[in-house]
């Protein structure tokens, strides 16, 4: 009998739960979230865990574990990025009409091959969807990293992710708005032969470059988080300057389609600049970094002084 009333009392008070529930949930998920912020990992010497995972089978388990967990992360991105793709769809010939701007429309490109149209349309796809995706798929890599970090460099990788897309779609803004119009016209007027360019060259051109420069406006906030948890001091990128002065010409001829070296001064241009501001920034956060290891050992210090006049007593 008492088990027939506990029932009827669960089947009466089941929505009033439910309401709860629904209530109570996004609080819960927030207090997790505040909770997982402010976790401290364990850190321990990096040689200590290569010795460990070659003697003990546990730690074996729990890398393999960190395989799969990384897996999943990427799976759930390209997942992500597909259906950023597909939605681009219905976006992707007006996007190709902007493009084709700077040549004066699409009427003005020619298909030579046969599947050249579907091509252009998907790789014009890809590059919107790959845009829409960006802050997803930066948060992916940031819930498998962040386990890892401290609570001060998981907020700063965190806080990273909107600035991070706001940079990657300057890099592509820039790039179409600012180098194209200097480049095509250079590119299009070197010699008296006449220009016929076919889709897939014309927009692969422009969505690599895009694609490209605007993983490299990136460069700054990088360097940033890795100064700011210790990875880089600022001291070495300013010493360093010629040489990356260098890898980034490498770099810029690599990326830019042709041999010329007005191009490729447009791309390494804002290239070098990106650094030397990634230089300043680096030197913000290593002065911050500072900052916090002066108060954390001062606390210390306070610490144990007290305890030692306790024992005084």
């Amino acid at each position: 009998m008492r088990k027939f009333f506990i029932n009827v009392w669960r089947v009466l008070t089941f929505p009033f739960r439910l309401v709860f529930a629904a209530i109570a949930f996004p609080f819960q998920v927030s207090l997790r979230f505040v909770k997982f912020l402010n976790s401290e990992p364990d850190e321990r010497p990096i040689a200590d865990v290569f010795v460990d995972i070659a003697t003990q089978k546990e730690v074996r388990d729990q890398l393999w574990e960190q395989i799969d967990a990384l897996r999943m992360h990427l799976l759930r991105s390209v997942i992500v990025l597909a259906l950023f793709v597909f939605a681009a769809f219905w976006v992707a010939q007006p996007l190709m009409s902007f493009l084709a701007e700077p040549v004066g429309g699409l009427e003005n490109l020619q298909a030579i091959q046969v599947t050249e149209e579907i091509g252009v349309f998907m790789r014009v796809a890809m590059t919107a969807g790959i845009a829409g995706a960006f802050p997803y798929i930066a948060l992916e890599f940031w819930l498998f990293a962040a386990p890892g970090l401290k609570p001060r460099e998981k907020k700063l990788a965190l806080v990273g992710i909107p600035l991070a897309t706001i940079l990657f779609l300057l890099g592509m803004a820039f790039t179409f708005f600012v180098l194209l119009p200097a480049a095509l016209p250079f590119l299009g007027s070197f010699t008296n032969i006449s220009q016929f360019w076919s889709a897939r060259e014309y927009f692969g051109f422009v969505t690599g470059l895009m694609l490209w420069i605007g993983l490299f406006f990136e460069f700054p906030l990088v360097i940033y988080v890795f100064t700011s948890i210790g990875l880089v001091q600022p001291k070495f990128l300013a010493e360093q300057w010629r040489l990356a002065v260098v890898i980034i010409a490498v770099l810029a001829a690599a990326i830019t389609p042709t041999v010329d070296p007005v191009n490729m001064g447009l791309v390494m241009a804002p290239m070098i600049l990106l650094y030397f501001i990634s230089i300043g920034l680096s030197y913000l956060a290593y002065a911050g970094r500072g900052e916090k290891s002066v108060e954390a050992q001062d606390s210390v210090d306070g610490a144990e002084t007290g305890q030692g006049i306790g024992r005084s007593a």
